[in-house]
């Protein structure tokens, strides 16, 4: 666990200092951040999403994760988890909630072959050199986001522990499932979710991120599904 122990460390100074960086941005210059911060949310989702190999996995995938997420409320629930925090963070003027920066940091920082190949890997050989490589990069991207995004940033630590460690204690079980194949379908259906995001930071679109999140965990299962029907035909 030390891997992912370093990665939440990481988050929370990179996502402090970006904080300390949002006190001294004004409004012009916040809406011009986002907007280029967008920019580059859809660039890094672009890029994740040409690893998929199969169009009817990511297809089915998106579909069958919005209609769960839509039903299990995923958007509201979080969104309700996140007002506490909003109350007592949120700046007057920001239009960026809690809750948009918990969802956004959480997809860019948990969503990609690093943290799954990272987190299996220190679970079965205590190798932690790819979570701690990654740690370095979540440090700086904590920073970036959290400057404009805000305190919800911060609380995608919560996230990296839960996501990272899951995967680090249970990656005996996981690991038959995770092959290079599922990774990249999962990898393009999250990375599709990150260009959702983009969007919304950009202003062009009001998508509710949240709700497609269980896309994610499709993605995988179908893919081994796919596998074992074509190995049988």
């Amino acid at each position: 666990m030390l891997g992912v122990m370093v990665n939440v460390v990481t988050v929370l100074l990179g996502s402090a200092i970006g904080l300390l960086f949002q006190k001294g941005i004004g409004e012009k210059v916040s809406t011009a951040t986002m907007i280029g911060l967008g920019v580059c949310t859809v660039y890094i989702g672009i890029s994740g999403s040409l690893c998929g190999e199969n169009a009817l996995i990511v297809i089915v995938s998106v579909v069958l994760g919005a209609i769960s997420g839509t039903l299990l409320h995923l958007d509201g629930a979080i969104n309700h988890l996140a007002k506490i925090a909003e109350t007592k963070f949120k700046k007057d003027g920001r239009k960026v909630s809690v809750a948009e920066g918990l969802v956004t940091a959480t997809l860019l920082f948990c969503v990609g072959s690093m943290t799954v190949t990272g987190s299996i890997q220190a679970g079965l050989t205590g190798d932690n050199s790819v979570l701690l490589t990654k740690a370095t990069l979540d440090f700086v991207s904590s920073m970036m986001l959290a400057s404009s995004l805000g305190f919800g940033v911060m609380l995608a630590s919560v996230s990296v522990f839960v996501i990272q460690g899951g995967l680090v204690l249970f990656a005996s079980l996981i690991a038959p499932f995770m092959s290079t194949g599922a990774i990249n379908e999962m990898t393009c259906v999250g990375s599709l979710l990150i260009i959702m995001l983009g969007t919304n930071l950009m202003g062009i679109t009001k998508i509710k991120v949240a709700d497609y999140l269980p896309a994610i965990v499709y993605a995988p299962i179908l893919y081994y599904i796919v596998n074992v029907i074509t190995n049988l035909s």
